[in-house]
Formats: C-alpha cells, structure tokens, sequence
C-alpha cells in the first residue's frame, strides 16, 4: 500500500475481515499440509515434487508424457521440471527421450523401478494425506474443496502455447 498512487488504491477491492481470515487460514493451512506430504516422504528418500511426477507418469497411458505437458500438470517451470527429472533419472526411476511422433519434444517415462518405487511411496502418502487432511475434514467438506480448487485451477490454467 505504500507508495500506490491514490487512483491504484482507491481501485483494489480489499478484504473483508472475514475474508482476510479465511485467505490467511488457506495460506497457512495449503503451507502446512505441503510441508508434512513433503517431510513424510522425505524420510522414504524422496520429495512431494519428486512423487508427484512419478504418480503423474504412472497414470499417463503408456507411463510416459511430453516434459511441457508434465511440467503444467505439476506447476512447475520446465527448468524445474528438467531439475528434477535430472534426479530421477540418475536414480533410474525415470527416462528421458525425444518423442517418437515429432521428435523436437521430449517426453519423460516411468522406468519399472519407478513405478516399483512409487507403489511403496503411494501406501505413505495415501496414509499422510488421509492423516493430515482428510480425517481432518467431513467428507462435505473436502467435497467442497475439492470443487473449490478445481474451480482455481480451471480460471488459472495455462495453455502449453502460453508459456
């Protein structure tokens, strides 16, 4: 607020109390949960960012996806992306390779010690998810976050030919 020129301020719609609350409690609440998915699977050898991909792939028909689609599906930069999958694939769990149909894309593959992997890790983040928010929450109400942020993600999709 310090330093807006008076037509910038007199042009935001400022939270309510109510509001400002409930966007604090989602903030603090979107943190925490990230960081204890994050440490549980930590203490397996691996990140939240890490396992996200390797569940992204595993339900990708044939196991594999573009690096530009993967990269969206995570919200992750694709230097980010290529970051990481530079780890899995030095631990052999993912492959890199130009795609087969254009060949100027690249597109990430989960190995078979991959998704052996990630069939481990999926029974200790099922159980952190369920631990940390769902046995937290009435099934209504995860409902309704769950159509709250399907509702975000739909309004703040990015195209691929956007990035």
């Amino acid at each position: 607020m310090h330093g807006a020129s008076p037509n910038a301020v007199d042009e935001v719609r400022w939270l309510s109390p109510d509001e400002q609350a409930a966007w604090r409690a989602y903030l603090r609440g979107t943190r925490l949960v990230a960081t204890a998915l994050d440490e549980g699977l930590t203490r397996h050898g691996t990140r939240l960012t890490e396992y996200e991909i390797l569940s992204m792939l595993s339900e990708a028909p044939g196991g594999r996806l573009r690096m530009s689609a993967l990269a969206q599906l995570v919200v992750q930069s694709r230097s980010r992306l290529t970051h990481t999958a530079t780890r899995l694939e030095r631990l052999g769990w993912v492959q890199r390779r130009a795609v087969r149909e254009d060949r100027r894309g690249v597109e990430l593959s989960l190995t078979p010690a991959g998704r052996e992997v990630l069939e481990r890790l999926a029974q200790v983040h099922v159980a952190d998810v369920r631990r940390i928010l769902l046995d937290r929450l009435t099934p209504e109400e995860f409902a309704a976050l769950g159509r709250a942020m399907a509702r975000v993600v739909e309004a703040n999709e990015v195209s691929e030919d956007d990035c």
